[in-house]
């Protein structure tokens, strides 16, 4: 007799001849003589033996085929004997069965009344015993028997029984794959080796006391501090597994707890997740306890929300395992549901990989020499930094030349021979420093680079790097601010003051008759505007450097007020006064007289009155573009979403981004975010994260005036035209350019958001999906505008079908998107749940693919979120709604494996060209931007990679 996966124990008769007998040493299912030539008839009775000498019988039902395989050893013995014992043990087996069967139908009749509510969902006995009924035991019984027996009752096991069967042979299919698949305790390498062993033994002789180590401290000691909760569970489940009741373990019960969970067998990890939810050991899981391990395993996760849902999906797994409403599953249908995840998946939009092979796109396999590895490395490295290579070397070029002009121009001259080198070096510095600060300030000209975007000159500028070109420029003037000023103070003026009065002379026109002191040179005009320059700058470049801007420095009050993007901002204002300076102090030259050789304001002259008129352009723009707030939503994570009305005036691409001033916060400070509306909407909108002072601020001056969501409606607060509150004044300006503008450029799109750094591609995505309307109500118009065919066979008129035909046109060049969000908050999804619903309802001809990847979640195969992957799988399955996101798109879990994605899509659009489109921190941008190189040079498909930082 063989036990079940479900902890039964079920008989299998001997045979029943049914005409001559069975030859001695025939196998029974094996025969293939038909019924009448002498085939055998198999019943199979299911008991279960309880406490206090009481028999439950379970089912009487005709044996299949396929159970041969769990006939006991016993039963196996039996069946080689004579035919005469055989026939008798059979018949005893069979009358037995009879009998019990007649005596359960009578005592059915004796309880319907009492079992009339209960015949909807039937729950048999109470904890059958994992140890079953021998033969032996069952035949000489002579206790009572319990039990009830409807023909209901009878189909519903009998049913339960077929899908078992199916499952044990999908189980023989898939072994190997199982063996590949989740339910790991420690993931990683953090399971495997003597290493990870050595790391848990550390940490028991850190935290254990006497010898023992508490059951409190059991989830740091293997490493899953992150989620305690779940690790007690997994405690408790190997402690009752081993028949201990005990607070404490010692080493080597550890050492055995660490090689049960660590185990590479998929069974072994079933069977202790099995019994962490199966608390009270019956072999069996009810709905009450399949709520509390989901409810365990949404607080590993930090999912609030499912844990509020946990009813409603235990119901769900229920509905799902239990279709014969029995009231519990058993081990092999929750192994059934792991094993046959992948069958619930379907539902996302997947790329079609199977059917292409990535060898197919894969042109550079083969193996390369060392020159022609380097040669092939050099060639792509110029042809994505050819723009920035060019333009570098022209300044770099510009400069070197006026600093060589005017060291050799002083080199000539008296100076010279007082000074030294010193004087020609500060002199050349000099040049170099007026060229650029007249221009640092162009790359800050919004308005004039947004116009730039759109002419020829986007081919060989790169516009995307303006920022970068800014800080570069401001690190070259840092330079000759050293070079220049602290040659002056170090070696110029005390040269000059120890030189002999006759070496003086000729200098005397400009220094006057008497030789100055050191003091005298400090205070003078020249000296007096230089020293307050250098302090200005050294201000605004220290407070925007990195660590000062995103106030990763930090002091006490009041001098926490020195970092933050206020200090920032009002600091950079300084330069108002260090070019006001710095025409006076180009004015009063030493060794110059004749005004045409002060030539510091002929360089600042055009590019001081370009960013004036575009910062007076912004002020008479910003009291133009009146806008009227609509809508406002507070939304998890610290999100504020402003729905604004459009000006008439307001022209934009999606990816592009504007400029937001809020009186009430400030009013001088203006700050850019994306538009994460599209071009063709009526209205303009803004998703901005609390991230720094301003925007806590101006989270707090809304929220005031915020009221509670509407019922069914997402977001903590909320605010509409209909407010009673009035909602604070809001000014805008732009549209200003972005590298994401110039998505139409490209047959594929890979659009990757880290956190709010989705937000310039809900605008491109919004925008494709309404030229996917549009294209789709214009094939619509053309059927409905199709000449209908002429009567008496006379032909259309060509011109005719043209005009038709010339209505539908892609307009785009992009042929599919792929928009991959990655954040670690499961509120982040409410932020774009109606553009993800829309565009997944809309795009009908799958032109957009969306992934949303929570970090929060351990990964797929980790039992902590095993049965969240179950539920989502189903709960999409059946209602087409995603369990973490609440929309339509699929929610994958951990981190996306970034090469899957660039062999997938590089296997799916050979000669295709990629824009990757990356926003968000600067961590992810290096490994796209080589994944990007690599995949170039690998395939026929190439990728160009574009970022934004916030």
């Amino acid at each position: 007799m063989r036990s079940s996966a479900g902890h039964e124990r079920r008989w299998a008769s001997d045979t029943v001849p049914r005409g001559s007998a069975m030859s001695a040493g025939s196998s029974p299912g094996t025969s293939g003589k038909a019924p009448d030539e002498g085939e055998e008839e198999f019943v199979e009775v299911t008991l279960d033996l309880q406490g206090d000498d009481i028999i439950v019988l379970r089912s009487v039902e005709p044996a299949l085929v396929a159970d041969a395989g769990y006939l006991s050893d016993a039963t196996e013995s039996a069946a080689s004997r004579s035919p005469s014992i055989v026939r008798s043990s059979s018949h005893r087996l069979r009358q037995f069965s009879q009998e019990l069967k007649a005596e359960a139908v009578a005592r059915a009749r004796q309880l319907k009344e009492d079992l009339k509510a209960e015949l909807k969902r039937f729950t048999w006995g109470h904890g059958p015993s994992r140890a079953g009924a021998t033969a032996a035991s069952s035949s000489s019984s002579s206790a009572g028997i319990v039990g009830a027996v409807s023909p209901a009752l009878d189909s519903a096991l009998a049913a339960r029984a077929a899908r078992r069967q199916l499952a044990q042979l999908d189980r023989s299919r898939s072994g190997a794959k199982k063996a590949l698949r989740g339910l790991r305790f420690i993931s990683g390498s953090k399971a495997n080796g003597v290493d990870a062993w050595n790391e848990v033994q550390s940490n028991f002789d850190k935290l254990a006391r006497d010898g023992y180590l508490s059951r409190s401290d059991f989830a740091q000691c293997i490493g899953m501090r992150d989620s305690k909760e779940f690790a007690l569970e997994l405690f408790d489940a190997l402690t009752r597994r081993r028949r201990l009741n005990a607070e404490r373990i010692s080493i080597e019960e550890l050492h055995e707890f660490w090689c049960q969970i660590t185990d590479q067998c998929f069974d072994s990890r079933l069977e202790i997740f099995f019994d962490m939810v199966d608390k009270n050991e019956d072999g069996r899981i009810t709905e009450e306890e399949v709520k509390e391990i989901i409810m365990l395993s949404a607080s590993a996760n930090k999912l609030s929300r499912l844990k509020e849902q946990a009813e409603e999906y235990a119901a769900l797994i229920m509905e799902e395992l239990d279709p014969e409403r029995l009231g519990y599953i058993e081990l092999w249908q929750l192994e059934t549901l792991l094993l046959q995840r992948d069958t619930y998946l379907n539902y996302s939009q997947a790329l079609s990989y199977t059917s292409q092979a990535l060898s197919q796109n894969l042109a550079g396999l083969r193996k390369k020499g060392p020159i022609r590895k380097l040669s092939t490395k050099l060639g792509y490295y110029l042809d994505e930094n050819w723009k920035r290579l060019w333009v570098m070397a022209l300044w770099i070029g510009v400069m070197a030349g006026l600093f060589s002009w005017k060291f050799f121009q002083y080199r000539n001259r008296y100076a010279f021979q007082v000074m030294g080198y010193c004087i020609t070096t500060a002199k050349g510095a000099a040049e170099t420093l007026k060229f650029n600060m007249a221009l640092i300030l162009l790359p800050v000209c919004r308005n004039t680079i947004t116009w730039l975007r759109s002419t020829r000159l986007a081919r060989a500028l790169p516009f995307d790097d303006n920022i970068n070109f800014h800080k570069t420029i401001a690190a070259a003037i840092v330079v000759g601010v050293i070079l220049h000023a602290g040659l002056h103070v170090t070696c110029d003026f005390p040269n000059l003051i120890s030189s002999s009065d006759p070496k003086y002379a000729p200098l005397s026109r400009y220094f006057g008759k008497t030789k100055p002191t050191y003091l005298a040179l400090l205070r003078g005009p020249e000296g007096v505007t230089g020293i307050i320059m250098v302090v200005c700058m050294l201000v605004a470049f220290t407070l925007a450097t990195h660590w000062f801007r995103r106030s990763l420095v930090r002091f006490p009050k009041p001098l926490d007020r020195l970092t933050g993007f206020n200090a920032f901002w009002y600091s950079h204002h300084l330069f108002v006064i260090v070019y006001v300076l710095l025409i006076v102090h180009g004015e009063r030259l030493y060794l110059i007289d004749e005004w045409y050789r002060k030539t510091t304001w002929m360089y600042l002259a055009v590019p001081l009155l370009l960013y004036v008129g575009e910062r007076s352009l912004r002020a008479l723009r910003s009291g133009y573009y009146s806008v009227r707030l609509l809508k406002v939503a507070i939304y998890p994570g610290n999100v504020l979403t402003l729905q604004m009305s459009k000006p008439a005036a307001f022209r934009y691409r999606s990816g592009q981004y504007m400029f937001v001033k809020c009186p009430a916060v400030s009013p001088f400070e203006w700050h850019p975010f994306s538009i994460t509306s599209a071009p063709g909407d009526d209205y303009l909108s803004v998703h901005i994260r609390q991230l720094g002072d301003w925007t806590r601020e101006l989270r707090r001056v809304f929220a005031a005036a915020c009221e509670p969501p509407v019922a069914g409606k997402s977001g903590l607060l909320r605010a509409d035209e209909a407010t009673k509150k009035s909602l604070p004044k809001l000014l805008i300006d732009g549209p200003y350019g972005a590298p994401a503008q110039d998505y139409k450029k490209y047959d594929v799109l890979l659009l990757v958001g880290l956190g709010i750094g989705a937000t310039p591609f809900i605008s491109i995505l919004k925008d494709l999906l309404n030229n996917i309307v549009k294209m789709e109500e214009e094939n619509e118009a053309l059927l409905d505008d199709c000449p209908p065919k002429p009567p008496n066979g006379e032909r259309v008129d060509l011109a005719t079908l043209m005009r038709a035909s010339r209505r539908v046109r892609w307009t785009l060049r992009t042929t599919n998107a792929y928009f991959y969000w990655v954040t670690r908050e499961q509120g982040s999804f409410d932020w774009f749940k109606g553009v993800m619903n829309e565009v997944a309802e809309l795009d009908q001809r799958g032109v957009i693919e969306m992934h949303n990847y929570l970090t929060s979640v351990y990964e797929e195969g980790d039992a902590r979120s095993a049965l969240i992957t179950m539920i989502q799988s189903l709960n999409h399955a059946k209602n087409g709604v995603d369990i973490v996101s609440g929309t339509r798109v699929r929610t994958h879990f951990a981190r996306p494996n970034w090469k899957k994605v660039f062999s997938r899509i590089c296997s799916k659009h050979p000669y295709a060209k990629i824009g990757v489109f990356y926003c968000g921190a600067p961590v992810l941008a290096q490994e796209l931007n080589k994944l990007c190189y690599d995949y170039t040079q690998k395939s026929t498909t190439r990728f160009e990679f574009h970022k934004e930082h916030f």
